[in-house]
C-alpha cells in the first residue's frame, strides 16, 4: 500500500463523509425519497438528520476497518523522526511545569 493510495482512500472517504449526509438531508427536503412525503416537516427534519448522522458514522467505521485491514509490517516510520523523539523523550522534564529550551 502505497502512500498515494493511502491518500486517496481519505479523500474518498472524506468526500463521502461529506456528500453522502447533505444528499440525504436535501434528498428529504425535495421528496427524492419515496414514501416521506405524508409525514410533517417536524420529522422529516428530524428523520433526514438521524439518517445523515448514522450514515457518517457508518462511513466512518467502514473507514477504519479498511485502515485496520492494511498490513502492519509495511510501514516503516521515518528513521529521523525517531531519533528527535527518542531524545525527546529521554530529556528530564523539569518540576513545576517550567519550560525548557
Amino acid at each position: 500500500v502505497t502512500a498515494a493510495m493511502m491518500t486517496r482512500k481519505f479523500f474518498v472517504a472524506s468526500i463521502c463523509m461529506w456528500a453522502v449526509p447533505f444528499a440525504i438531508l436535501y434528498g428529504f427536503q425535495h421528496g427524492w425519497y419515496p414514501g416521506f412525503s405524508n409525514i410533517s416537516p417536524s420529522s422529516q427534519t428530524l428523520l433526514s438528520g438521524f439518517l445523515a448522522v448514522v450514515s457518517v458514522n457508518i462511513m466512518l467505521a467502514f473507514y477504519i476497518c479498511m485502515a485496520m485491514k492494511e498490513p502492519i509490517g509495511k510501514h516503516k516510520p521515518d528513521p529521523a523522526f525517531v531519533a528527535k523523539a527518542t531524545v525527546t523523550n529521554n530529556q528530564r522534564k523539569p518540576s513545576g511545569g517550567a519550560k525548557v529550551d
